[in-house]
């Protein structure tokens, strides 16, 4: 391990970035060095801004990941080489596309999660509806993060390394206690295949994928659809935004709000102009006279 690349963790170890951040920019920047093969000391604005093209123009590259990249090599030269460059103007940021995820409808849940087959798998993804989980946070729960008693799920270290409490469902409690007589998990709720290790999200999606193809539901589905579409029925249910951040652990009340854009009962079933405008009358068109020769 290189000196620089030592630093750059322990800055981040100092800053509490979560592991999955750490590997990603460490990554991203070890990327950034071998495309120009010289170490990043080395590089400046002109190289910084001719990676951005090539991986825009020529390794088309989604929005979303150059800026992962952008924010990893940001991280480098601000914090840990400490430049005094104007980093917004030296490592612009792209402009990341608006798009609105597509929602299953309640039915449709009901129609995916009686296709899943593994009573384990079906337990973690109706978990993720059910409490509007990340697959993430599905899959790292406890048994005694499972409060009978308050009817709540403590769900700890979400993304962004925060703490909340969600609703337990009574139909949800159901399914984990007919899960919890035929497994039986100890450390885990939901346990991998190696031992002391939780079920990987990886084996969550795959099973979400072949769940899909059974269900013959054509729109695309994840395990992330299914936080998605626990947020909107809550929404279209009466549910106000700032309960739904709290249950969902948004930092932000405009990431929820976005939600607002989506819900049937906010949006789409507001009546259009065109159906107020009062009912055309009919205009009998008068003869012309007839003319005299």
């Amino acid at each position: 391990m290189t000196p620089l690349r030592q630093r750059m963790l322990e800055d981040m170890q100092i800053r509490n970035l979560s592991p999955h951040t750490q590997a990603s920019y460490v990554q991203q920047v070890s990327q950034f060095a071998r495309h120009f093969g010289k170490s990043p000391v080395e590089l400046g604005p002109a190289d910084i801004r001719t990676y951005q093209v090539y991986l825009t123009n020529e390794k088309k590259l989604a929005a979303s990941s150059i800026l992962i990249a952008i924010s990893a090599i940001r991280f480098l030269y601000k914090v840990t080489l400490k430049t005094d460059w104007p980093l917004e103007e030296v490592i612009p940021t792209c402009k990341k596309p608006q798009k609105l995820p597509t929602i299953l409808s309640p039915e449709e849940v009901a129609q995916f999660l009686g296709c899943v087959q593994s009573i384990k798998h079906r337990a973690i993804l109706t978990a993720c509806y059910a409490a509007g989980l990340r697959v993430s946070e599905a899959v790292r729960l406890k048994p005694t993060r499972i409060d009978r008693q308050r009817m709540v799920i403590r769900v700890e270290q979400g993304k962004g390394q925060k703490d909340r409490y969600v609703m337990l469902s009574p139909k949800l409690l159901d399914t984990l206690r007919s899960y919890w007589r035929d497994v039986r998990p100890k450390d885990w709720l939901f346990p991998g295949d190696h031992p002391g290790q939780p079920i990987t999200t990886s084996a969550v999606e795959a099973a979400c994928q072949v769940a899909l193809r059974l269900s013959g539901i054509t729109k695309p589905v994840t395990p992330h659809s299914l936080r998605h579409a626990f947020a909107v029925h809550l929404l279209e249910s009466g549910t106000d935004v700032r309960t739904i951040q709290l249950l969902l652990g948004h930092r932000s009340l405009a990431t929820t709000a976005r939600y607002l854009r989506i819900a049937t009962s906010k949006v789409c079933s507001t009546s259009s102009p065109l159906d107020l405008l009062p009912r055309p009358i009919a205009v009998i068109p008068k003869l012309a006279a007839p003319e005299h020769y």
